[in-house]
């Protein structure tokens, strides 16, 4: 049996109770790799002012973590430049936050060759490579440019923008090619892998042939859709050891029979934050009896703060905090809280199963993993309310929660006052309808089904 691989940005040493502020990618692909064991390879989160040393490689069970430092350089036009202002604001459909420099992209293709070079050493012949997300989409090019035949898959967890989106890049093309390099490469939803069509075929006029393969000029490639998920059946349980926890003891005692609403999200522009501040103030204003009645918890830690659009975002948001809190607030009650920090994910989970409305609006996300541990963390005979932007991917599986245009502040406010005067038996009813989604479809079922199809697909050489 050949070993996994897995490559990303950042290496993550998780288990199930560790910080609620990991992405979806750590999440998935702890779980994921929990099973099959095998070697985790990426960028420490460390930045150091030295020359290249060997990677720092660690063993936890049955997974081996190798991972490397940036330099301060590296680090600003890699991650810094060209992955977060420029692939993460196109990719969330925010060319407006753009901010394209030929510098940064040099520096982003160096990175990758960087870790190429790391990671050669350590692969065997029998490996199988899989690469997630948009800070490694030239990876596998490079590796195998360098005499790599094992198979190459590559999952992006972000959404994958239209044509006419991507190519206000300049090197999308070079993008392009680069992902046609994989034997596999997979997406979270169905209309990002239209967006894939349309750019190889109208972007490159490239070839759409059967099997979902496409060809260009010696270039060839699968691709195909794997919506990734979380583990389903452990999470209850792993939320209620999170229920002894000091944190979620204040806030049950606190809450006294309060209807608790729950976000809980990175401090990013593409999560919707700003309307979903200005819905729930809407709420209060247009119907009073949820006054002292209802409690929103917004948990938000920083991300990328060294960003400009991040910090500008984290100013609009306490303006809106301080807004609502000032107008709302009793001597007794504050309608909002909210936590510019993240929690153990069991904390979280727990949190989760007390809240009567999960608030999960992002103005565009490729899954969103915190809807789907919502439902899998309720009580199933007195569930909460999923309320749900339908620019989420996971929109795409959960049809049973309250859709709403994360963009429609009115539509926002009536998908919340739905959620909050919901009977039970329709909760239930709803609730059971997106678990069934959620055991037939775990995290098992995402790794199983897209290794499986890697293996099929014909590979480089």
């Amino acid at each position: 049996m050949s070993r996994l691989v897995v490559v990303s940005n950042r290496v993550a040493k998780m288990d199930s109770s560790n910080t609620g502020s990991q992405g979806g990618l750590a999440v998935g692909v702890m779980a994921a790799m929990g099973k099959a064991g095998g070697l985790w390879f990426g960028w420490s989160g460390k930045v150091e002012n030295r020359d290249d040393i060997e990677p720092k490689i660690e063993t936890q069970g049955n997974i081996d973590y190798a991972t490397v430092s940036l330099k301060t350089a590296e680090y600003n036009l890699y991650y810094k430049g060209f992955a977060n202002s420029v692939l993460w604001p196109l990719f969330h459909q925010r060319p407006d936050l753009m901010m394209y420099d030929a510098n940064d992209y040099r520096g982003y293709l160096e990175v990758n060759e960087k870790i190429a070079k790391h990671l050669l050493p350590l692969l065997r012949p029998d490996d199988t490579i899989w690469i997630h997300d948009y800070h490694l989409i030239p990876l596998g090019k490079m590796l195998r440019d360098a005499g790599v035949t094992s198979p190459i898959g590559f999952f992006l967890h972000t959404p994958f923008p239209p044509l006419d989106l991507l190519r206000t890049v300049p090197d999308y093309k070079d993008i392009l090619l680069s992902l046609m390099s994989y034997d596999l490469v997979g997406f979270q939803t169905q209309a990002d892998y239209r967006g894939f069509y349309m750019s190889v075929t109208y972007g490159l006029k490239g070839k759409a042939l059967p099997g979902d393969r496409y060809e260009y000029q010696g270039y060839s490639c699968t691709a195909g859709v794997y919506p990734i998920s979380i583990e389903t059946d452990a999470l209850r349980g792993v939320g209620k050891t999170g229920e002894a926890s000091e944190e979620f003891k204040r806030l049950h005692y606190s809450l006294a029979d309060r209807q608790l609403i729950i976000g809980v999200d990175r401090l990013d522009y593409s999560k919707g934050l700003e309307q979903r501040l200005l819905a729930y103030e809407r709420l209060l204003r247009k119907y009073p009896e949820f006054l002292r009645s209802a409690v929103y918890l917004q948990i938000a830690p920083t991300s990328r703060g060294d960003v400009e659009a991040y910090k500008d975002l984290a100013k609009k948001i306490d303006r809106h905090v301080g807004h609502i809190v000032g107008t709302y607030a009793d001597f007794d009650w504050v309608p909002l809280r909210y936590l510019n920090r993240g929690f153990r994910r069991n904390t979280i989970l727990a949190m989760y199963n007390l809240a009567s409305v999960g608030y999960v609006t992002p103005l565009r996300d490729g899954m969103n993993l915190v809807a789907k541990e919502y439902v899998a963390a309720q009580n199933p005979d007195d569930p909460g309310v999923l309320v749900l932007s339908e620019m989420a991917g996971a929109a795409a599986e959960l049809d049973a929660a309250v859709h709403v245009n994360p963009y429609d502040i009115e539509g926002i406010t009536q998908g919340l006052n739905k959620a909050l005067k919901m009977p039970k038996e329709e909760r239930k009813e709803r609730w059971q309808s997106m678990m069934d989604v959620l055991k037939r479809r775990d995290i098992h079922y995402w790794q199983e089904s897209f290794l499986k199809d890697l293996s099929a697909a014909p590979h480089g050489d």
